[in-house]
């Protein structure tokens, strides 16, 4: 199934794709509403669903019990680090590495997004995410994948020069991030990205999307989520450790190679400004669109 969080009659509903078009589903705001429901409910809330007519779309979380951000792709590590002069981490590769960005700031497909006044290198990163369908913790990979109830598109906003200066306290990022970070439009449920799986017996699946990012309609960045080093039931099972993981967590896979403007020699695109749009796409998932303000 697709979900979306929409602005319908001036507040959010949760709708899903139907044959005939969207339909809303009435008591759920947004997509961890429908999670809470169990099976008799959603059914029911499926049968008594009318067609909706959105005004805009919003984030398909609102507001998420937490926002956790990967550093999964190792073309990016690479790419990022080269432009500092600096090697890549032997450590890297031995824990997959996050940190917690800000569930009160989620910006939704067509949203504008706010550039912070303080910033001359504003970013984009090409990113998918996933969302936690049951409670728990300590998850092996099999429990892990199977936590998974849904995909969406993933845009985290970096203000690089703020975030280069807190790094090198070792601390962070923090304020080079936490200012905006947009998803959606549409929550993917597992089943339909079952034709672009590869499942791995160890080690959890990957799934062979393509991933686009373009600026004011250029394309900037192309890769795939396959390239992915760890795999999302890595990443979940990781930080479920000593842990537990609630339901509507949202877990990203941090950007696929090339998937930002910082991973280019210097001068090879400008940093973003107002009146820029970027918009963000994954095979399978749609598009996620944003114009900076």
């Amino acid at each position: 199934m697709r979900f979306a969080t929409c602005l319908i009659e001036n507040r959010p509903v949760l709708v899903y794709q139907a044959h005939d078009g969207l339909r809303a589903l009435g008591g759920c705001a947004d997509y961890l509403d429908w999670l809470r429901l169990d099976e008799t409910d959603r059914q029911r809330a499926q049968q008594q669903a009318q067609p909706a007519n959105p005004i805009a779309f919003l984030p398909p979380i609102l507001q998420p019990p937490s926002l956790r951000d990967f550093y999964a792709f190792e073309a990016h590590v690479q790419n990022a680090r080269r432009q500092r002069g600096l090697e890549m981490l032997k450590e890297w590769y031995e824990v997959p590495a996050f940190y917690f960005s800000n569930p009160s700031c989620l910006v939704g497909h067509e949203q504008p997004v706010s550039k912070p006044p303080d910033t001359k290198r504003l970013d984009y990163e090409l990113e998918w995410a996933v969302i936690i369908g049951k409670e728990g913790g300590n998850w092996g990979i099999p429990e892990a994948e199977s936590a998974i109830a849904g995909f969406t598109i993933m845009n985290d906003w970096s203000a690089r020069d703020i975030q280069r200066l807190e790094m090198k306290i070792g601390l962070g990022p923090a304020k080079g991030k936490d200012f905006a970070t947009s998803l959606g439009p549409w929550i993917v449920t597992p089943d339909e990205l079952e034709p672009y799986r590869l499942p791995h017996a160890e080690r959890g699946s990957h799934w062979r999307l393509k991933m686009t990012a373009k600026v004011n309609g250029q394309i900037i960045s192309q890769g795939s989520a396959e390239t992915m080093n760890w795999t999302f039931a890595e990443l979940i099972a990781h930080a479920s450790h000593n842990t537990r993981l609630s339901v509507g967590d949202v877990i990203g896979s941090g950007t696929v190679g090339t998937g930002c403007l910082l991973e280019f020699p210097e001068g090879t695109y400008p940093w973003l400004k107002p009146g820029d749009e970027v918009e963000l796409e994954v095979e399978g998932l749609g598009a996620l669109k944003n114009r900076i303000v």
